[in-house]
């Protein structure tokens, strides 16, 4: 079983850092449960092809990782496939958080929005290190309470959001940078594989994905 944490020693050389943590990347990688993500990638395709709707979102590190996710599954999955995602950021419109942080709280800026705008024919998908964001949380309680699909990506034990996600892929690692690389690594092949899946076979060799 991998080991949890890293770094675990003192570094004197940046060299010696990246060979320990790319290895730890690996290491962790290796021990993601596949069927996992195997269900994952059934559950956003499903979505697509029913042409319901993909709301992303997280903090931080996984915000960022939310916003490429949405870029990756609006522009990449659509090109030369004629596909076309329906995905949206809860974590991109900055006017609307700092309304919702300023004159109500930060821990509402999720369920404010999904309120008014995610039904129980789409999917959430929520990436977060510790899996224990209040405002994840909140909309995970509010997610289970509309029957709204859900899909965590966490990091560390897993947190509330392993817990009570109707979906989730675990990522066993208590270090904030490789649970990030190991988020965006799960959605680009997410994205690539509903990519080349939704291409014609003669199509696979002429683009660069």
């Amino acid at each position: 079983m991998v080991c949890n944490s890293f770094p675990t020693k003192k570094y004197k050389s940046a060299d010696k850092f990246f060979l320990d943590y790319s290895f730890r990347l690996n290491e962790v990688l290796n021990n993601i449960n596949l069927d996992k993500i195997i269900k994952a990638a059934k559950l956003v395709e499903k979505i697509i092809r029913k042409n319901n709707s993909i709301f992303v979102c997280g903090n931080g590190g996984s915000m960022a990782v939310a916003n490429h996710m949405l870029c990756d599954f609006s522009k990449a999955i659509s090109e030369n496939t004629k596909i076309y995602p329906k995905v949206f950021s809860l974590v991109s419109n900055h006017e609307l958080i700092s309304a919702i942080s300023n004159d109500i709280s930060f821990d509402e800026i999720l369920t404010r929005q999904a309120r008014n705008i995610i039904t129980d024919k789409d999917i959430v998908i929520l990436i977060s290190s510790s899996g224990n964001s209040k405002n994840l949380i909140n909309l995970i309680n509010f997610c289970s309470k509309k029957k709204i699909s859900t899909l965590a990506i966490v990091g560390f034990d897993g947190g509330y959001l392993k817990k009570y996600s109707r979906n989730y892929i675990h990522i066993p690692i208590n270090n904030y940078g490789i649970a990030e690389d190991c988020s965006q690594i799960i959605m680009h092949v997410i994205t690539q594989y509903l990519k080349q899946k939704f291409l014609k076979l003669k199509n696979i060799n002429k683009i660069i994905f």
